[in-house]
């Protein structure tokens, strides 16, 4: 490598097309084999650092851009969300934060509505009893579920996913209502036909309550035991945003007790681990944050989060820049 030539350290294992991007302009590090950098190991490598690309596994703070050295120029997040980067630190040393928004819309609202199907019509426990091999037959009243048409759908945060989600349910004869910190223009509310309500009074409506804002700290177990006490017995909640917005033990608590009839959870608060109060119960369903895994969708993410490094690098305006 030259003195001229960039050098842009590539936390995890991203598509090959992204990689490609980089290559172009410059010298790109990855962990061969791929595996989860501790923090240690990864502020070694990024000694001497312009650019890096990171997942939402990675912190990104004070230390991390302090290891790289006065060069860093640009951190490209491969996530929407970016409660993994301290973004005013970074923004203290000059260096640019982007993030990957939009291309993962559809798919994150797919598996948000996926879970929901699978928990309101007991998919998994039917799954799991067949290949348990347990003995069963048809009857009219075997492993009845609850059905959507009819039902309102309650979203906390009516962004880009969540009226992808909205419209999802329009289309199965739910009707909407949202809560967020503002209200959404009125042409999307007319759209969706969704109707904005308080929080609380929201919890207590909805027969599905779908998280899709952010995680801040106002944020952080929004849904609490409070919160799911307020919702009827018979509502479901689904979480596809970031673990933290639920307190999961509360959460297990509720559906043991049967505060709240179930739940989809595609995050975790202490993710990769699992509240272990979760996995014995059949009235939750569970995925490994499939969010936007899809081939096209992680693709175009990171491809995203690449050209956003080569913006920066050549002097340009960055195309998703995260601000403070």
């Amino acid at each position: 490598m030259t003195g001229t030539t960039p050098r842009i350290v590539v936390s995890r294992w991203i598509p090959d097309d992204a990689v490609a991007l980089l290559r172009e302009v410059g010298e790109v590090w990855l962990p061969e084999p791929d595996r989860a950098l501790p923090a240690a190991e990864l502020h070694e490598v990024l000694a001497g650092a312009d650019a890096a690309v990171v997942t939402l596994s990675e912190r990104v703070d004070a230390a991390f851009a302090d290891a790289a050295g006065p060069g860093l120029k640009v951190v490209a997040n491969v996530a929407v969300g970016h409660d993994n980067v301290d973004v005013p630190a970074l923004a203290e040393r000059g260096i640019t934060v982007t993030n990957t928004p939009g291309v993962l819309t559809d798919a994150t609202a797919d598996i948000a509505f996926g879970l929901l199907l699978s928990v309101t019509r007991r998919l998994g426990e039917g799954e799991r009893l067949l290949r348990s091999r347990t003995p069963w037959s048809f009857h009219l009243g075997f492993m009845l579920g609850s059905g959507l048409q009819g039902k309102t759908l309650g979203v906390v945060g009516l962004g880009q996913i969540g009226r992808a989600m909205a419209a999802r349910a329009q289309a199965f004869g739910m009707s909407v209502v949202y809560t967020g910190r503002r209200r959404a223009p009125a042409d999307v509310e007319a759209s969706l036909d969704a109707t904005y309500l308080p929080q609380d009074e929201l919890l207590a409506t909805a027969d599905v309550v779908s998280l899709h804002c952010p995680l801040t700290t106002e944020t952080r177990h929004l849904i609490d035991a409070e919160a799911l006490a307020a919702m009827k017995p018979t509502a479901f909640l689904v979480n596809t945003t970031r673990g933290p917005v639920v307190d999961e033990a509360a959460l297990a608590a509720a559906l043991r007790e049967g505060t709240i009839a179930g739940a989809g959870l595609d995050v975790f608060e202490h993710e990769p681990d699992v509240h272990p109060g979760l996995l014995d119960l059949d009235n939750v369903a569970l995925a490994p944050h499939l969010g936007s895994a899809t081939v096209e969708t992680r693709t175009a993410m990171a491809t995203l989060a690449a050209r956003n490094v080569l913006a920066v690098l050549a002097g340009e305006p960055p195309l998703t820049e995260v601000t403070p």
